[in-house]
């Protein structure tokens, strides 16, 4: 055989392969994504068909809620119930083998379930319910992610003073390639200027639609959701909890969490809460937390939001140890100086400085009362840990 026909016949073999790999690529694009099914149809129709199946008076399904060992996940079960609760009383304890949520060991792994929440459950609407739970130990202790109980106790000591608080949750959806929504594949970055972004439209912002499902979902469930925004990087967005009476408006952002995930999952689209997602040259993600008690918002007030904040700078390095997930040591990635952030070992509060560990808005100046930003926790920081170190401020 000659040279001519060997080299022809392995180029015809070659592209022989090329077409059978190429079809079987795109099989898999079309259908499997990192385990996601992509299948639409005829999945869809049976899906469809039993999810509105009528079902007795009777019968309510409640999805259980909470957070896992890992201080940021969440998981879930679902049991059926054969009325609505009314409230919390109603609603049974329940358990869970801690050993596989990274919250027990194997040799005693029962974890109980205590009901602190109800929601309107948007998936399958009323009556339908939601029950975000505290977890507990099996001797009656809380787990150690579990940072609800002492974030109660905390309250209830300074109820008298009435405290509120306001949640800015900032996050970033990512496709299932692990990389920002709208911004180029093969690991591109965006060609736009970042902060054309923020609070942005068109070509500038991706992922409208997973908020706007968001947005109807959290109002539905009950929790007191106050709107939403793109943020300064693409692909990133913000929601708002409160402002809200002591404990709810924690309750809420952690039950708004669980809901951005469940409809992320929808789309096929993954969302996180990490600081520093995309490294140091692009914006980080945050959740601001806005405080204030009686004293705060009387006439007056200023003088006690300037005490606080000086209390809260005293304390810095304890704080920035609380405020972002485990020892929040991610969150000094975020806290850099740039970018809108205070450096991560300094503290300084300010009147509409958003480089200010601690802001000040400019209204709330002149009128002379009002509330404080404190803008150094991070986007995975445990709300419940905030709220009690805010509160602890006020002892």
């Amino acid at each position: 055989m000659s040279i001519a026909k060997l080299i022809l016949g392995n180029r015809k073999l070659l592209k022989t392969f090329s077409i059978i790999r190429l079809q079987l690529r795109n099989i898999a694009q079309e259908y499997f994504t990192s385990g996601l099914s992509k299948t639409k149809s005829p999945l869809d129709a049976y899906y469809s068909h039993y999810i509105n199946l009528p079902l007795p008076k009777d019968k309510v399904f409640a999805t259980y809620v909470w957070i896992d060992g890992s201080g940021i996940n969440l998981r879930s079960k679902d049991r059926v119930m054969d009325k609505v609760p009314c409230d919390l009383q109603m609603v049974p304890k329940w358990s869970f083998d801690g050993s596989s949520t990274g919250q027990a060991k194997t040799k005693d792994s029962d974890t109980i379930l205590v009901p602190c929440g109800i929601y309107r459950d948007p998936f399958r609407m009323n009556p339908h319910i939601l029950v975000l739970c505290e977890t507990f130990n099996g001797d009656g202790t809380p787990t150690a992610t579990n940072h609800r109980a002492i974030c109660a106790k905390v309250l209830s000591e300074i109820s008298d003073q009435e405290p509120f608080f306001g949640i800015e949750q900032e996050y970033t959806i990512f496709d299932t390639d692990l990389w920002p929504l709208g911004w180029p594949k093969c690991r591109g970055f965006p060609v736009a200027k970042s902060k054309l972004s923020y609070c942005g439209n068109g070509e500038n912002v991706a992922g409208r639609e997973i908020v706007e499902c968001h947005a109807r979902a959290c109002v539905y469930s009950g929790m007191d959701y106050e709107g939403y925004n793109a943020e300064v990087m693409k692909g990133s967005w913000e929601f708002q909890v409160g402002t809200t009476l002591g404990i709810k408006a924690a309750d809420d952002l952690w039950m708004g969490r669980y809901l951005l995930v469940r409809i992320a999952e929808n789309f096929g689209k993954i969302i996180s809460y990490h600081p520093k997602p995309m490294g140091k040259d692009q914006p980080g993600i945050g959740c601001h937390h806005n405080f204030s008690v009686k004293k705060m918002r009387e006439n007056g007030g200023i003088a006690e939001i300037e005490r606080i904040c000086k209390v809260l700078c005293d304390k810095h390095d304890t704080y920035i140890k609380n405020y972002g997930l485990g020892d929040g040591d991610e969150n000094r990635k975020r806290l850099t100086g740039k970018h809108e952030t205070a450096p991560f070992d300094t503290c300084k509060w300010a009147v509409a400085d958003r480089g200010a560990s601690i802001r000040i808005q400019k209204s709330v100046k002149s009128k002379g009362k009002g509330f404080l930003e404190d803008r150094r926790p991070a986007g995975d920081c445990d709300p419940y840990r905030v709220c009690k170190l805010l509160a602890q401020s006020c002892l």
